[in-house]
């Protein structure tokens, strides 16, 4: 089974078409990794097949040149379709060990988990990461995050409501790495945003 290296986990960019305005995904997401960004999820939740399935072509070629993983959210058959690294699922997406059965033991899978006996049952069934997230977006529990990282052997990243001024606040909950939306998409100057979060993590985790 392929495993995520820690360092590969660092800064997760998740994709959000929200701030495109006149710029296109594409445009943002390379900023984001001339920036640092070591990990990019490409979320979508409005395009139809097509479109999805072209802009997954695309942005999985960027990533292969910065050498950057590059999973999608949820839609297993286009991951599976265009030989993505790799799926991220959440609690209320399909099963851990369904989609393993789908992509096979070479693939990327990580789980959104908020309890400890799901991040548990996620990697029993497959996960080769977790993220630690809370319901409430702007409040991440470190107790919780703590508990998540002990109780698992996989990586744990944290992700919600997480900016490059209170990513401090996770120092010694034993993650590895942040996923973010907002901290680097919705910001005027991706590229500067995603260089501040990458050295703000790093201080982080060497606290």
């Amino acid at each position: 089974m392929i495993n995520c290296s820690e360092k590969e986990l660092l800064l997760y960019a998740v994709t959000d078409r929200h701030w495109l305005g006149e710029e296109t995904l594409y445009d943002q997401v390379k900023k984001a990794l001339d920036g640092g960004a070591t990990f990019v999820q490409l979320r979508e939740k409005k395009l139809d097949r097509e479109d999805f399935l072209a802009e997954a072509k695309e942005i999985q070629k960027l990533c292969k040149e910065y050498g950057v993983p590059f999973v999608i959210n949820d839609e297993v058959s286009i991951a599976k379709d265009i030989d993505a690294d790799g799926v991220h699922v959440g609690q209320s997406d399909m099963e851990a060990m369904d989609v393993r059965k789908i992509l096979g033991p070479d693939k990327i899978l990580g789980v959104s988990a908020q309890t400890v006996e799901q991040a548990i049952i996620a990697e029993k069934h497959g996960a080769v990461f977790t993220t630690g997230s809370k319901d409430d977006a702007d409040d991440v529990s470190h107790e919780t995050l703590k508990a998540i990282c002990e109780a698992v052997s996989i990586p744990v990243i944290a992700i919600g409501g997480i900016t490059k001024d209170n990513v401090a606040e996770l120092a010694g909950s034993g993650i590895c790495g942040v996923a973010v939306i907002s901290a680097i998409f919705g910001q005027k100057d991706i590229q500067k945003a995603t260089e501040e979060l990458k050295f703000s993590v790093e201080n982080m985790l060497d606290a």
